[in-house]
């Protein structure tokens, strides 16, 4: 990637993007996300090169600008949050376009989303607590946020906000949407065992499913012919990291 128009291409590719060339100069354009109006791609010619400013989170920022000599602290710009890539050539395309990428994902970034899209991992027959959703989110410190997303669920039908429960397996007295008992209902539902407004995270809980579990949903069969087995002892970071793979694992031995 060498120039601007394929740099604004691959920018005006995200969802719900624009050019605009805000200082009247046509030097300067920038790529904006509508609604916020925030910019997440600079782009301007210096020193007889196509100069891209982009958005960089703390933990990659200073990677890449030891990875690739025209990766530098931001021009004219914050140099903690923000990086150049010159475009001479020297940088692949694939890290041009992933620091884009990463640069429109951290000017769109929305909890209640990311909260969102994690609660729609949880499978068929499993729980999580409002914590591993957090942690699944991206910042675990945010569980009350959690229970305050879940309670304005836009869209209750396919974001399964009833498999969410409290660090002790507890049902929500407070479910917004029937109440504890209608939260019950779909769990069991599941095929998940209620006893006291309370599940069992050992048999049901996402970290401690066993591989038959996960097969037996991904073939249909009847949960009630499969044992669920703790896998406490499996240490994670990452609650989507570890189901999805147990998921492709139980796929592949279910089928040979």
């Amino acid at each position: 990637m060498k120039s601007r128009d394929e740099a604004l291409e691959y920018g005006l590719s995200f969802p719900d993007t624009y050019v605009e060339a805000p200082f009247h100069d046509a030097n300067w354009q920038l790529v904006r996300v509508k609604g916020s109006k925030k910019a997440f791609l600079w782009t301007y010619e210096k020193d007889g090169y196509i100069n891209l400013n982009v958005k960089a989170d703390l933990e990659w920022r200073d990677y890449w600008r030891s990875a690739f000599k025209s990766v530098i602290p931001g021009w004219h710009q914050n140099k903690e949050h923000w990086n150049t890539i010159i475009l001479d050539g020297s940088v692949p395309d694939d890290a041009i376009k992933t620091m884009i990428k990463e640069s429109y994902e951290l000017v769109t970034y929305n909890p209640s989303k990311r909260i969102y899209e994690a609660v729609k991992k949880i499978p068929k027959g499993c729980v999580a607590t409002y914590g591993q959703i957090a942690q699944m989110a991206g910042n675990k410190g945010m569980a009350r946020a959690v229970g305050n997303a879940l309670h304005k669920n836009p869209d209750p039908d396919n974001i399964p906000c009833y498999r969410v429960v409290n660090s002790k397996g507890e049902l929500s007295g407070a479910f917004a949407f029937g109440g504890a008992e209608r939260q019950e209902e779909l769990l069991k539902a599941d095929g998940i065992e209620v006893i006291n407004g309370k599940v069992s995270l050992k048999e049901y809980g996402c970290f401690n499913v066993s591989i038959s579990f996960f097969a037996a949903m991904l073939n249909g069969l009847p949960l009630s012919h499969t044992r669920h087995t703790s896998r406490s002892g499996r240490g994670s970071t990452s609650l989507i990291g570890h189901i999805e793979p147990l998921v492709i694992e139980a796929a592949h031995r279910s089928s040979g």
